[in-house]
């Protein structure tokens, strides 16, 4: 194989790889270099396994510790503790794994299993084989429409274009060439290559294949992204962080209680059963399984509006994303050209000035012309049998029916008689239309070709000598210098037309176009809500620096009188990582990053990620497959987007609106804060559990929970609430808040205040209530254990009351308004009736019924608590 072929001629290429143009290679060729190469295909990351997904669901520190308390628990014979203590884990791991899964399987649906052929040469003979079995040095053909199969070096051409924007991100159609490029040339400007993956929009060639499979430009980008792994998520860090802090303090505070019960000469094993219940009361264990339904509650939510999250946690990485990286073709613009500027002499027409219904510009017979040549030059005409139009013709049919012009009337009154294709030396396209006896040559091309041609120029219909060429090559570099592609306009008219006479010379120059791929209308809206939500946003694009200012200035990614600085060209640089640090500073404040290779890219995204970047990408391409890969979050069009990139990313966008991203990042902002509640919740209340049995304990009160009461308490009582408080809409100015600093923690210094606050309150309502019961009221033991049980579960329940911020009412709130929150407490209250009137459940938990009067003393001293709680926040404690 031969690495630099766009260097080289055709025919020292073609002698190295032993080819020939007429016969290509010989069957015994094609045997040696398929073993010594293999098939022409990429090699792929394999999807998870289903047995992978489901043992990953037990790879948690909180998983551990269960299963420690659940073995502890049997070898002691202490089987309902160690069954409820199972059903928790399988709980989790059930709904963890089922999501996954269902989240795998529909990505998977998404991959198109296409088989591709191509026309080879070998043997002397055309063949069409499938694409994987092509070799280096295969002569190959391609048309109009086909994805090239491989890197090759052309041998011949006619007025091939090529698209390549899924590898480079240049929106343009490039135009090829057999000539040779310099040794050192980019990707981007070897004009003699077509690549693997791109597709042929115009024209024919025959070419040599010189690199295939893993050693393609597709291949080596796929090499890059090999030695990435996939970072954990924010989440999984801060909720791994939390656990194993919680897990230190629960093997010290069970640790102290069976210590303290053992010394207090209490009941060594009711002690140890107590530490057990208290190790598992400490670790809410109910977190994983309420962080699970909540993540895949936002995963099911958003796959209704067409958002297919392959991991749940990538659902709240979403909602702690700062900086949204994006491919500018195809993602913020429709991929597709169009008409945005004309000027005429004498005359600039802008196409927002166009309204379809205006017959101002129809006013110019200047303008009339250049529609006609529009339309009859023009292989997207529609009375034409063979369409074979790239984006820039579709453009120019659906901009004359925009401006209320028939382009099948045109086409039709003016009869095509002689095509003259595209020729990528003159760079313009000819054609010969009847015009009743007489004919009229329509011609369209590269501005400076167009004008050198012309000997008048049509100045609102009176022809004039062209003697402002100099002028009009400026208006054509200025235009360009804006990202535009730019083509020229002109047409003669003949008495008669005679096969083989010459046509280019004494053109009459109409004027020029403009066209540019435009942004999606939903975009610009968008970007304002980034902006309100703290977000940053940048364009990473292999396109045009003027091309990427002017699509950025349309959606407000850039004001109107935007400065360079804010601009960073990827050709200026050949590694960003070993830059000086002005340098890096600012590839950090840049909005716009142009001509950027794939690892470039790539190096961008790191590069922010080191200075606090949480980053979200989107793209499409190949090219954009790296830094996909490499971001916090990657985000693939489901559409328009390569397998490659949606191989890669977290995220899949089935419709590739950009608007979904929004839904996504408020949906995740939503989850981060409603975890954030029933953490705090449930810590709380677990924290108070502890407590009041450690402080019982050490000074000889009653105790207030037996070990099966506080496995009852955390499986029904506790989670309930908390996955209804996971089913929260989130506040109404979420999207209007800045985004969390990437280093802060689940829970930050005034959580933990509300949570010492809250345990602490509910603890005092529970020791009191066993000193009023015990001392006051000379209760029984078992009677004083169950107000202080009701207690401790209608303290829990109130502390609901206490999450929302203080600058929301206390009536009206997030939680108030979650209609999830009240049912959940109703039926919390509905299972521990149920724990008192069911025999089998009574005595498994140790229960009696207890009095109106006692019930309604139990709820005083479970209010109590709320009303220090909110005092203690109204006065600033909290």
């Amino acid at each position: 194989m031969i690495q630099n072929a766009h260097s080289l001629e055709v025919t020292e290429v073609l002698n190295r790889l032993e080819s020939d143009p007429e016969s290509g290679l010989t069957q015994e060729q094609v045997a040696l270099r398929l073993k010594e190469k293999g098939e022409n295909i990429l090699s792929r990351k394999r999807p998870k396994s289903a047995w992978k997904i489901l043992i990953e669901q037990f790879l948690s520190p909180i998983v551990y510790i269960l299963i420690g308390a659940m073995f502890l628990a049997f070898t002691f014979s202490e089987a309902i503790e160690g069954f409820a203590i199972l059903v928790v884990i399988l709980l989790n791991s059930c709904i963890g794994f089922l999501m996954e899964y269902k989240a795998l399987r529909s990505f998977i649906a998404l991959e198109k299993l296409v088989q591709t052929t191509s026309l080879v040469v070998r043997h002397g003979k055309k063949l069409d084989i499938p694409s994987r079995l092509l070799v280096y040095g295969d002569i190959i053909e391609v048309r109009a429409g086909d994805v090239v199969p491989a890197d090759a070096r052309i041998i011949k051409q006619q007025g091939l274009q090529v698209k390549e924007s899924v590898l480079t991100g240049e929106s343009r159609d490039v135009n090829k060439t057999i000539e040779t490029v310099s040794l050192k040339s980019r990707i981007t400007e070897q004009r003699n290559m077509i690549f693997g993956g791109t597709t042929v929009t115009r024209g024919n060639a025959l070419a040599v294949i010189i690199l295939v499979g893993d050693d393609t430009a597709i291949g080596q980008i796929s090499r890059i992204i090999q030695d990435k792994s996939k970072k954990r998520s924010p989440l999984q860090k801060k909720l791994n962080k939390l656990t194993n802090w919680l897990i230190v303090l629960t093997l010290i505070l069970a640790g102290i209680i069976v210590l303290t019960g053992l010394l207090s000469s209490n009941d060594a094993g009711l002690m140890l059963k107590t530490g057990i219940a208290l190790a598992v009361a400490a670790i809410p264990e109910g977190l994983p399984v309420v962080a699970t339904i909540t993540l895949a509650r936002g995963m099911l939510k958003l796959s209704r509006k067409q958002v297919v999250i392959k991991e749940l946690e990538s659902v709240q990485t979403l909602g702690e994303t700062n900086i949204i990286c994006t491919d500018k073709t195809g993602t913020l613009t429709e991929n597709k050209m169009q008409v945005r500027v004309i000027e005429l002499e004498g005359e600039v027409l802008d196409f927002d000035q166009f309204k379809g219904e205006n017959e101002a510009e129809k006013s110019n017979p200047a303008f009339k012309e250049l529609i006609e040549i529009s339309v009859l030059c023009n292989n997207s005409n529609p009375v034409k049998s063979k369409h074979e139009g790239d984006a820039i013709e579709d453009a120019l049919i659906e901009f004359t029916a925009f401006t209320n012009f028939d382009a099948a009337q045109i086409a039709s009154e003016f009869p095509e008689f002689r095509e003259y294709p595209f020729d990528t030396e003159k760079k313009m396209m000819a054609t010969v239309n009847q015009v009743g006896n007489s004919f009229k040559v329509n011609i369209k091309g590269a501005p400076e070709n167009i004008i050198d041609l012309c000997a008048t120029v049509n100045d609102h219909g009176k022809l004039k000598p062209f003697e402002n060429k100099i002028d009009w090559l400026r208006k054509v570099e200025e235009r360009a210098s804006e990202g535009l592609k730019i083509l020229a306009f002109a047409n003669r008219c003949l008495d008669t037309f005679k096969e083989g006479s010459e046509i280019y010379k004494d053109f009459v120059f109409v004027g020029i176009v403009g066209f540019l791929d435009p942004p999606r209308k939903d975009i610009a809206n968008t970007m304002k809500v980034y902006k309100d939500a703290g977000i940053s946003v940048k364009m990473i694009t292999g396109d045009h620096p003027g091309t990427a200012v002017n699509v950025a200035k349309s959606i407000g990614l850039l004001e109107p009188n935007h400065t360079g600085e804010e601009l960073v060209k990827g050709t200026e640089f050949s590694n960003f990582k070993d830059c000086s640090p002005d340098l890096q500073r600012k590839i950090i404040e840049a909005k716009i990053y142009s001509r950027m290779l794939p690892k470039q890219k790539l190096e961008i995204v790191e590069i922010l990620q080191m200075n606090g970047g949480v980053v979200g990408m989107l793209g499409d391409g190949v090219n954009d497959v790296p830094a996909l890969k490499v971001a916090d979050i990657g985000i693939a069009m489901g559409v328009r987007g390569t397998e490659a990139a949606k191989d890669v990313a977290d995220v899949i966008l089935l419709d590739d609106k950009f608007t979904a991203i929004k839904l996504a990042i408020h949906q995740g902002r939503a989850i981060f804060e409603n975890i954030r509640y029933f953490v705090i919740f449930l810590i709380s209340c677990n924290l108070a559990e502890v407590i009041s049995v450690t402080v019982s304990s050490l000074i000889n009160l009653p105790m207030p929970l037996l070990p099966m009461q506080i496995l009852y308490l955390n499986l029904v009582t506790d989670i309930f609430p908390a996955l209804a408080l996971g089913m929260g809409k989130g506040s109404r100015d979420i999207m209007k808040m800045g985004p969390r600093p990437s280093g802060e923690g689940l829970l930050i210094k005034k959580h933990w205040r509300a949570v010492i606050t809250y345990g602490l309150a509910i603890t005092l309502s529970v020791i009191a209530v066993v000193i009023c019961a015990n001392f006051y009221m000379e209760l029984s033991l078992v009677q004083t254990n169950n107000m202080a049980f009701v207690t401790l579960v209608l303290a829990q329940l109130l502390n609901v009351l206490n999450l929302p911020e203080l600058k929301t009412s206390f009536w009206n709130n997030e939680i108030t308004r979650n209609k999830w929150i009240w049912l959940s407490l109703i039926i919390s209250l509905f299972l521990t009736f149920l724990g008192f009137s069911v025999d089998f459940l009574s005595d498994i938990l140790s229960l009696e019924r207890l009095s109106f009067n006692q019930v309604m003393i139990s709820l005083g001293f479970a209010s109590i608590s709320l009303v220090i709680s909110q005092l203690l926040k109204r006065v600033g404690v909290i």
